[in-house]
């Protein structure tokens, strides 16, 4: 038979083996509970940071047109039927803005008067006056502004200096003047007017 000391020994052994087996399974167990939670962590700041791109997306678009006293959402666009023309314009003519819309010369009138707009024609992503050189006298111009909608009447269109601004003033009568560049000639503009239909 075994002596009281060897077995003693292997109950020692044993409860040592037994001991590290537990000990390496918690650590593992650990690991994965840690592993899990980044994850988990990396999920939800991933979520988070989606969220927040789409939201600053849909700001950025409304903010453009957007009331500054109110900040309520404002319908302004153009619609040109005769060269299938319909899209929303923005404040302002700086590139980033007509990189995605219409600019609205920001010393011209919104409403009332003239109002005077400008786009790429040709080389950007968006170039909503590319078939302005196309409109003929007669053709409607349709003009949305808040809840207002005007019908226009193209009665001019025509070239000018690129330093004339003299097409941008305001008027008692209410028109609304398009500008955009002509391609190979840098110091000359192409310039569409029409009058409001009554």
């Amino acid at each position: 038979m075994y002596s009281k000391k060897a077995i003693n020994l292997v109950t020692v052994v044993l409860a040592i083996i037994i001991l590290g087996v537990i000990i390496f399974g918690l650590q593992n167990n650990s690991t994965i509970v840690k592993a899990k939670s980044n994850t988990e962590e990396q999920t939800t700041i991933s979520k988070e940071n989606t969220e927040e791109i789409q939201e600053e997306t849909s700001e950025e678009l409304t903010e453009e047109n957007t009331d500054e006293n109110n900040k309520e959402i404002v319908q302004w666009s153009l619609e040109i039927p005769s060269i299938s023309l319909n899209a929303q314009i923005s404040e302002g003519t700086e590139m980033a803005t007509l990189n995605k819309f219409i600019g609205h010369f920001t010393e011209t009138s919104k409403a009332e008067g003239n109002i005077g707009l400008a786009a790429h024609n040709r080389g950007f992503d968006v170039n909503y006056f590319k078939d302005l050189d196309k409109l003929q006298i007669g053709d409607e111009i349709i003009y949305t502004y808040r809840q207002n909608k005007k019908s226009y009447i193209v009665n001019l269109n025509t070239q000018i200096s690129d330093i004339d601004w003299s097409y941008l003033q305001d008027t008692n009568e209410n028109k609304i003047t398009l500008i955009t560049c002509i391609e190979n000639k840098p110091g000359y503009r192409r310039c569409v007017q029409a009058i409001e239909k009554f």
